[in-house]
């Protein structure tokens, strides 16, 4: 995890497949291995917020069935709640009063619409995760480094550095910073 002002609006461009190709130590014929890596970056998530409008809500109140007991069939104190957009009904009844099995009723129904609007949330990251990495193919590659010329290359804007040693020590701003600047031409020059 990186945290930082902007961090996530410069590590962004960082998704995707990157190539290293390398002579390795045990190499006898000095061949170039190539190595693949997928990255994802994404921003952290953020704490589902579930609002329950009461208008969305339809309160039924009926008889408690059940085993004997002095106020069971003699009351409305069993509460159904209908969440009328999703379709989700939660009946109550645990409770003598009919005003505390709303509120178990409803609590209820804000956990289940929690649990949807997370597995929504989960969804969101799972396929954006997965459009980032792809299938992982070298050919997919955004950027390589080849440790025999000790130069880094990113292919999506044809910029290649000589500087490998300092990117890979984390001076990614050459690279960051020319990232940043085409994706706003290309921005400006399909709004215009």
């Amino acid at each position: 995890m990186i945290n930082g002002k902007g961090a996530y609006s410069r590590l962004k461009y960082e998704s995707g497949v990157h190539r290293v190709q390398r002579i390795p130590v045990t190499e006898s014929g000095g061949r170039i291995h190539t190595s693949t890596v997928t990255v994802a970056v994404l921003p952290e998530a953020e704490a589902v917020d579930v609002d329950l409008d009461m208008n969305d809500v339809r309160i039924d109140v009926f008889r408690s069935s059940g085993n004997g007991g002095q106020s069971v069939n003699t009351t409305d104190s069993a509460v159904r709640v209908t969440h009328m957009p999703t379709g989700i009904v939660i009946s109550c009844q645990d409770e003598k009063s009919q005003l505390k099995n709303k509120d178990k009723a409803l609590k209820i129904l804000m956990a289940k619409l929690y649990e949807i609007e997370l597995e929504k949330q989960h969804s969101k990251l799972s396929a954006e995760r997965k459009s980032q990495v792809g299938t992982g193919d070298r050919s997919e590659r955004i950027r390589t480094y080849n440790f025999p010329q000790g130069r880094v290359t990113d292919h999506r804007v044809g910029l290649t550095l000589h500087r490998l040693d300092a990117v890979l020590d984390g001076d990614l701003d050459e690279i960051m910073d020319t990232l940043i600047t085409t994706e706003q031409a290309e921005k400006l020059k399909a709004s215009s």
